[in-house]
């Protein structure tokens, strides 16, 4: 309730000023925050149109697909004006999102008559998926799925780890399921607890579980979806690798945490984080938590999102090329070849048919699906922003330039080793870009056409750019599924580090022994 108001206050005695050097509070240290995805991408297009006054224009001769043709790299004269230039970065994220390629100049600009250059597809796809996944997360079936999986596997705990991690990994590989670990906390921490293991079981469940889904992405929209639209290939190509490496990395990351598990339980001194207190008298309590129930609402929802990411997968997987080893084998006939459009229209419908399975009603509905594209449009803009730094590139000649001093170190190397080279180059890169998909964006059209050069398929270059983003992706501080992890499971950061370092050299050194055999048997 309100206070009636009072008498008027005395008018305020007029401050002294401090004397210089005397009595004046020390300014507060400003702890440094890391800049945002949208910000460095910001930073990155005042940057490269920059170098475009410096980096000479020059362009390759191209086949009939399009691609460059190596050794055959000439200059051009650079016939971009200042002003022309200056209307470039004005309208670089325009451009980003809609930009048109006008088939005699090679020029992007939002008023030309050809092919869409933008990612307009890629973002409403990316909005499309959001409000889908959020729709699904408004049901509460999967939240509520993977709690009765827990539940019902907290007397057998290395069974229970290696379940949920599973389903983290599941959904990592083929929705890009990371972040929402970070609900799943509440949870896990009590239950490891109660088994006997430490916190640090818990945030390797979550974030390992997930992490090695997203880094062996199948189908992942955020990841493999956007870097395979950069790179001019369909979302199925590749997919055979990326299912293999998921089939071994998985059950190795599973098994790297389960191992720790087991030690702990037996001597829990060998603890790498230690206990809290009250965390070790949570196990004689915690087999008294309820199951959750899972209702027939929750199941048919569930149900609905499995045949939908089931029919996505099938219908943008190349089954001729897949079945027959041969990459211009001639489509099947049942074969859909789908993109991205037909994807975003699957995921708008699937939204509204998840909305009438849970008899959510109109208004609930909408305002939920605006909710969730709301929710994702972040890396919508991170997308848009990354794709008009290549317009950029484009316009000022500069991209085959680029391309040509990289040539030069491809030349001579086996496809072997220039895979694992694209996989050691975007370390760095996904650290200075914690955004996957502006990442994908910003790099694809440099890394794809080098595969090109180098015998193998551009598909190949995408599994070992996710492979690298993905890895960095399971350590890094920029991360919040990482440092928003290991916060909320209460272990020092530091100590998650000594905990996965071994973990990620072996999937290093697996992530390149599958690149090598990749390039080997790549058409």
């Amino acid at each position: 309730m309100t206070s009636p108001p009072g008498p008027p206050a005395a008018p305020p005695a007029a401050p002294v000023p401090p004397v210089p050097g005397e009595g004046e509070p020390a300014p507060a240290a400003r702890k440094f925050a890391f800049p945002s995805a949208l910000t460095i991408l910001a930073l990155v297009t005042v940057a490269v149109w920059l170098l475009a006054f410096l980096v000479p224009a020059g362009e390759y001769d191209r086949d009939a697909d399009g691609a460059p043709v190596a050794g055959t790299y000439h200059r051009v004269p650079g016939s971009r004006s200042f002003t022309e230039r200056l209307n470039d970065l004005f309208l670089a994220p325009v451009n980003g999102l809609y930009g048109i390629r006008d088939p005699a100049t090679q020029e992007v600009g939002p008023t030309f008559t050809g092919a869409l250059y933008g990612s307009a597809g890629v973002f409403l796809f990316v909005l499309a998926i959001g409000a889908f996944i959020t729709v699904v997360f408004a049901t509460g079936a999967l939240d509520r799925g993977i709690a009765l999986l827990a539940h019902r596997l907290r007397d057998r705990g290395a069974l229970l780890i290696a379940a949920v991690m599973l389903v983290f990994s599941v959904l990592g590989t083929v929705e890009g399921f990371a972040e929402e670990t970070l609900g799943f906390y509440g949870l896990l921490v009590p239950m490891m607890l109660a088994l006997g293991y430490d916190r640090l079981v818990a945030a390797g469940t979550a974030i390992l579980g997930a992490g090695i889904g997203v880094l062996c992405s199948t189908v992942n929209p955020f990841a493999t979806g956007v870097a395979s639209s950069a790179a001019g290939i369909s979302l199925g190509d590749g997919i055979a690798l990326r299912a293999a490496m998921w089939v071994v990395l998985t059950p190795v990351t599973i098994l790297y945490v389960t191992r720790y598990a087991r030690r702990v339980e037996k001597d829990p001194a060998k603890s790498l984080c230690g206990f809290l207190p009250g965390d070790r008298e949570q196990k004689a309590t915690g087999a008294d938590v309820v199951e959750p129930e899972l209702t027939r609402l929750h199941k048919t929802v569930l149900v609905v999102l499995v045949l939908v990411f089931g029919f996505m997968i099938f219908s943008v997987v190349p089954w001729a090329g897949a079945l027959t080893g041969r990459a211009d084998a001639a489509a099947y006939s049942w074969e859909l070849d789908w993109s991205f459009p037909e994807l975003s229209a699957l995921f708008m419908c699937a939204s509204v048919l998840v909305g009438l399975v849970a008899r959510m009603g109109e208004a609930k509905l909408s305002s939920t699906i605006i909710q969730g594209a709301a929710d994702f449009i972040s890396p919508a803009l991170v997308i848009m922003l990354a794709r008009g730094v290549t317009v950029i590139m484009n316009n000022s000649k500069i991209t085959d330039t680029i391309l040509h001093s990289i040539e030069g170190v491809v030349e001579g190397t086996s496809s072997g080793v220039f895979a694992v080279m694209v996989f050691l180059v975007n370390l760095p890169l996904a650290f200075l870009i914690p955004s996957t998909s502006g990442h994908a964006t910003l790099a694809m059209p440099i890394l794809a056409p080098l595969a090109d050069f180098a015998g193998v398929s551009r598909a190949l270059v995408v599994t070992a750019w996710q492979a690298a983003s993905g890895w960095m992706n399971l350590w890094v501080p920029t991360t919040a599924v990482t440092i928003g992890g290991v916060a909320l499971a209460k272990v020092g950061y530091d100590k998650y580090l000594r905990f996965v370092w071994p973990l990620l050299a072996i999937l290093a050194v697996l992530i390149c022994g599958f690149l090598v055999v990749g390039a080997t048997v790549s058409p």
